[in-house]
C-alpha cells in the first residue's frame, strides 16, 4: 500500500477567467460570425480579413498548447502511478517528495521505520527532524544535492535523538523530473564500526599495496604469509603465487657467499632486528639486490611467531649511485682540466682546494697553497681590494664584478678573479667559488698596443715635421748651389756658402731619421742574402766597436731570401751595433746570429704579435750591463736617451724600429738569462719569389755629364723658395719653365699654353688640388706627359692610392740639390728619344 496525498487538478487560468479550451472556442466562433457575414453580402475590410486571420492563429496555438500539456501531464502522472507501483512492494523504506522537499507518497516499509500511522500520515524526514535542528540539516543538504547533482551521493548516515540511525539515500527521477525519490533504512553501530574498520582495511591494504617499498610477512617457519604487490612485481610474480604456503621466503635467496644472509634457515636463532642487503631471485632468474629490515616477533613465551619486514630496492639506488660517481668523476676531470684556476674557499676565504690551472698561475703546488687565506697570493697591494670583494660577496647574492690583481710569483702576472658565494646548510658555512683568469697576455698586449699607438702618433708628429724641414732644406740647399755657381772656389764666400749646404745636409739626415722611424722614407726594397750584407758589413763593424770587443758572426746555413732596402738594413746593423758597443763599455762580445724561423702557431713558440710564417731571424746579442726593466719598454721611442747630454740624439733605435716595420718584420729586444746583456730579435719575412734574380746593389743613378736640355716643363710646387729655386735651376740648364704655385692653377696654365708641354713635375701634397689629383686630369688630356712627383714624404706613401697607371711616374725625395734635379730632369726627357 502506498500512501499518497490527494490533491485537486490545477487548472491554468488566464486573467479573465477562461481556460485555453474555452478561449480557443471563442476566437474560432468569432472568425465564424465574421465569415458567415462575408457570406450574407456583408463586404470585408482590410482590418477585419487582418482580425479574423490573428484570431484563427491565436485560437490554433492555444488549442494545440493545450494537447501537448495536458498530454505531459498525463505521461507524467502514469510515470507516478508506475513508480508508486514498485515502491509499494519494497523492503526498505521509500519516500517521494517534490524538489521542494513537499511530501509526495510513501510505501508502508517507511512508515513502519518511522513509527507512522498507515493513514493519513505526510510526512517527510524534515518533517520528523524538526526537534533535531542538525539532523534536519543533514536532511536538507542530502536533498540540495540530488536537486543540483541529481544524486547525494553514497549513503548518509543520521543518528535520531531517540539514538536510532537512518541510512538515507536520495536521487532524482528522469521519468518524473519534479520528485526527489528517498531510500531510508535503518543500521546500527556495530554495523558503522564494522564498517569504518572494514574502510580502513581497505586503506591499509590500498597503502601497503601501492607503498613504494615492499612489504612482507613470515611464519615461524619463513612461509610467506603476505607480500604487498609492489614487491610481487619486483619479483616478477602475483600476490597470490607468494602467499598461500606454497613459497619459503628462502627460496628466493641468492646464496653468493659464505658471509650473505642466511636468516632465513633457523629465525630462532635471529635477533629482534635484522638489517642488512640481500640478493633475490626474480622469477626469469636475473638478480634484485634489495635492502631489508626484519623484525623478528615473538609469544609471551619468547617462541618465535613470524617476522614482519620492509624491502627497498637497490637497482634504482645503484643507477643513482653510478650516476653521481659519474658525475663527480666528470666534474673532477674538467675541474682538473680547466684552462682557467679555480680555487674553492671556506667562509674565511681560506684556500680549501685548487685546480693545476691556478696553481701554475700562483706557482704555488697544493699542500702550500691548502690553508692559507686567499690574499697571501696576490700583491701586498691589491690585498685590501681582494678582502673587501669576499665580503661584498658574502652578503650579496648577485655576481660579483671581476677584479684584476697582481699574483705573487717570479713573474709579474695579472689575473682577473670572479667571485660567487655558495651557500652551504645554514647561513654560517658560506663558502667562495673562485674563477682566475690570467690576464697576463691581454695586460702585455694592451701595453704594446698603447705604445703602438703612441709611437703612430709620435711618427705622424715626425713625418708631418719632416715633410716640413724637406721644403725648407730643398730651398737652402738649392740656393746654396745657386750661389755655388756665382763664386770660385778659392773665393772666401765660397767656404761660407758650402759650410751652409753642408749643414743643411747634415739636417736632411736627421729628417731621414725622422722619416725612418715614422715610416714614412722611400725604400728601394731588393732580394737579399743577409749573409752577404753581414759579410761585407764585417770589416766596417770590427773598426766601429773597437779591438777591446770581440765580434762574431754565425751565418745559418741556405739562409732564405729577404726583399729589403740593403742600404737601410746596413743601417740598423751599423746602429744596433753602436748601441752594443755604448752598453759594454770598451769589452765585452757582439755577436750576430741568423737562423731560418718557421711559426706555425701564433704567441706559443714566439712573441704573440707574430702571425704564422716563415722568417729569417737576426739576433743581435751583446755582454753589457742591459736594460733595466723600467726601461726597456721605451728604448723605440723617439728622442728616449739614457746617454748623457749631446752623446746621442734618441733617434738610432727608434730609427732601427722604423726600418723594420716598413719593411714588414719584427723587432724586440730582451735582456740576456744566463749572461748580462741584451739580445735584439730581428724576425724578416722571407722572400718566397725566387725566379726573381738575387741583385747585388740597387744600380746607381745614371749621371749625366751634360745637364743641359731642351723643352717645356710646368712646375707645380705651393712652397715658394722651392718653386723658384727649381725654376731657376731648369731655367739654367736651357729649359722653358711654366710655374704654378697650385692644381688648380696648373690646369689654366696648361690649357692657356700654346705649345707642347713635355714634361710635369708636381709637388705630391699642395692645399685643394693635391699632385695625384693634377696628374690624373693632365693625363686624361694629354697621356704621353711625362711626370716627375716630389715630396718630402715617402713614394710608397702616395703611389699605393694612384688610381692609373704609375709605370711611367717618376719620383725625386726632398730634399734635392741642382745637380740632382738637373739629372733627373735629364734622364727622364731623355728616355724614348
Amino acid at each position: 500500500m502506498v500512501e499518497r496525498k490527494t490533491r485537486q487538478p490545477r487548472n491554468r487560468r488566464f486573467s479573465v477567467g477562461l481556460d485555453a479550451r474555452q478561449l480557443a472556442a471563442a476566437f474560432f466562433l468569432v472568425a465564424a460570425l465574421i465569415v458567415v457575414s462575408a457570406l450574407l453580402g456583408q463586404e470585408l475590410g482590410p482590418l477585419n480579413i487582418i482580425i479574423l486571420s490573428a484570431m484563427v492563429v491565436v485560437a490554433m496555438g492555444l488549442g494545440l498548447w493545450y494537447l501537448i500539456f495536458h498530454g505531459l501531464r498525463r505521461a507524467a502522472s502514469g510515470n507516478l502511478e508506475l513508480l508508486l507501483e514498485v515502491i509499494s512492494t519494497s523492503p526498505e523504506g521509500r519516500l517521494i517528495t517534490t524538489k521542494d522537499g513537499m511530501y509526495v507518497a510513501s510505501n508502508n516499509a517507511y512508515l513502519k521505520l518511522l513509527g507512522l500511522p498507515i493513514r493519513g500520515t505526510r510526512k517527510t524526514l524534515k518533517d520528523i527532524l524538526t526537534d533535531d535542528p542538525e539532523a534536519a540539516h543533514q536532511v536538507s543538504q542530502i536533498l540540495k544535492t540530488a536537486v543540483y547533482e541529481g544524486s547525494s551521493g553514497p549513503r548518509t548516515d543520521i543518528q535520531m535523538k531517540s539514538g536510532r540511525w537512518l541510512s538515507i539515500l536520495a536521487h532524482s527521477i528522469e521519468a518524473i523530473p519534479e520528485n526527489i525519490i528517498w531510500y531510508v533504512t535503518e543500521t546500527t553501530r556495530q554495523h558503522r564500526q564494522e564498517e569504518d574498520e572494514r574502510i580502513e582495511r581497505q586503506k591499509l591494504s590500498e597503502y601497503f599495496n601501492n607503498a613504494p617499498v615492499g612489504f612482507y610477512s613470515l611464519d615461524g617457519d619463513g612461509k610467506i604469509q603476505f607480500v604487498n604487490r609492489i614487491f610481487a612485481e619486483w619479483l616478477g610474480y602475483h600476490q597470490d603465487e607468494l602467499v598461500n604456503d606454497v613459497m619459503n621466503f628462502s627460496d628466493l635467496i641468492i646464496q653468493n657467499s659464505d658471509d650473505q644472509l642466511t636468516f632465513m634457515e633457523d629465525l630462532t636463532e635471529a635477533g629482534q632486528l635484522f638489517e642488512g642487503e640481500v640478493d633475490l631471485r626474480r622469477r626469469d632468474s636475473t638478480v634484485l639486490p634489495v635492502h631489508i629490515t626484519q623484525t623478528i616477533v615473538r609469544d609471551d613465551a619468547g617462541n618465535v611467531l613470524g617476522s614482519r619486514s620492509v624491502v627497498r630496492e637497490l637497482l634504482q639506488e645503484q643507477e643513482w649511485r653510478e650516476r653521481v660517481a659519474s658525475a663527480e668523476l666528470h666534474f673532477r676531470r674538467f675541474f682538473e682540466a680547466a684552462p682557467i684556476g679555480i680555487v674553492l674557499l671556506d667562509g674565511d676565504g681560506v684556500v680549501i682546494e685548487g685546480n693545476p690551472a691556478f696553481r701554475a698561475l700562483t706557482e704555488t703546488v697544493l699542500n702550500s697553497a691548502v690553508g692559507s687565506h686567499v690574499t697571501e697570493l696576490v700583491q701586498f697591494e691589491d690585498q685590501p681590494h681582494l678582502q673587501h670583494k669576499l665580503e661584498a660577496a658574502f652578503v650579496s647574492s648577485s655576481a660579483s664584478t671581476p677584479i684584476e690583481v697582481k699574483l705573487k710569483g717570479g713573474a709579474e702576472r695579472a689575473a682577473n678573479l670572479y667571485i660567487s658565494a655558495i651557500a652551504g646548510s645554514d647561513e654560517n658555512s658560506g663558502r667562495f667559488l673562485v674563477h682566475v683568469v690570467d690576464t697576463s697576455i691581454q695586460r702585455n698586449l694592451e701595453v704594446q698596443f698603447a705604445q703602438s699607438q703612441k709611437m703612430q702618433a709620435v711618427g705622424q708628429l715626425a713625418g708631418g715635421i719632416a715633410h716640413d724641414f724637406n721644403n725648407l732644406l730643398t730651398a737652402m740647399i738649392g740656393f746654396c748651389d745657386l750661389l755655388m755657381l756665382k763664386h770660385q772656389v778659392g773665393d772666401p764666400s765660397y767656404s761660407d756658402i758650402n759650410q751652409i749646404k753642408q749643414n743643411a745636409n747634415r739636417a736632411a739626415g736627421l729628417v731621414r731619421q725622422l722619416l725612418a722611424f715614422s715610416r714614412q722614407q722611400t725604400l728601394r726594397p731588393e732580394v737579399t742574402d743577409l749573409t752577404d750584407v753581414l759579410a761585407e758589413l764585417s770589416n766596417l763593424l770590427r773598426r766601429l766597436i773597437g779591438e777591446a770587443i770581440q765580434l762574431k758572426i754565425s751565418h745559418a746555413r741556405d739562409l732564405w731570401l729577404v726583399k729589403v732596402d740593403r742600404g737601410q738594413f746596413e743601417q740598423v746593423i751599423i746602429n744596433l751595433a753602436v748601441n752594443g758597443r755604448d752598453a759594454m763599455s770598451g769589452d765585452g762580445q757582439l755577436t750576430f746570429e741568423t737562423e731560418n724561423l718557421t711559426i706555425t702557431e701564433r704567441g706559443k713558440e714566439y712573441h704573440e704579435l707574430i702571425p704564422r710564417g716563415d722568417y729569417i731571424q737576426v739576433k743581435v746579442s751583446d755582454t753589457g750591463t742591459g736594460i733595466p726593466d723600467d726601461v726597456i719598454e721605451k728604448i723605440f721611442e723617439p728622442f728616449f736617451t739614457t746617454k748623457k747630454v749631446g752623446e746621442g740624439t734618441g733617434l738610432g733605435l727608434s730609427t732601427v724600429y722604423g726600418i723594420i716595420k716598413q719593411t714588414g718584420g719584427f723587432i724586440f729586444a730582451e735582456n740576456n738569462t744566463e749572461i748580462p746583456g741584451t739580445t735584439f730579435y730581428i724576425f724578416l719575412p722571407r722572400y718566397m719569389d725566387t725566379a726573381e734574380a738575387v741583385t747585388g746593389e740597387e744600380a746607381p743613378l745614371q749621371v749625366h755629364r751634360d745637364l743641359t736640355g731642351t723643352g717645356t716643363i710646368l712646375l707645380v710646387e705651393d712652397e715658394d723658395p722651392v718653386r723658384l729655386f727649381a725654376v731657376r735651376a731648369l731655367q739654367n740648364k736651357g729649359y722653358n719653365v711654366l710655374q704654378a704655385d697650385c692644381g688648380e692653377t696648373a690646369l689654366e696654365v696648361a690649357a692657356e699654353h700654346d705649345g707642347e708641354i713635355d714634361l710635369l713635375i708636381t709637388d705630391v701634397v699642395m692645399p685643394n688640388m693635391d699632385g695625384p689629383t693634377l696628374v690624373k686630369n693632365v693625363l686624361a688630356k694629354k697621356p704621353d706627359m711625362k711626370v716627375i712627383f716630389i715630396s718630402g714624404y715617402a713614394e710608397d706613401a702616395f703611389r699605393k692610392d694612384l688610381d692609373y697607371d704609375v709605370s711611367k711616374i717618376d719620383f725625386l725625395p726632398k730634399p734635392f740639390s741642382l745637380k740632382e734635379i738637373a739629372n733627373k730632369v735629364k734622364e727622364v726627357m731623355s728616355r724614348d728619344q
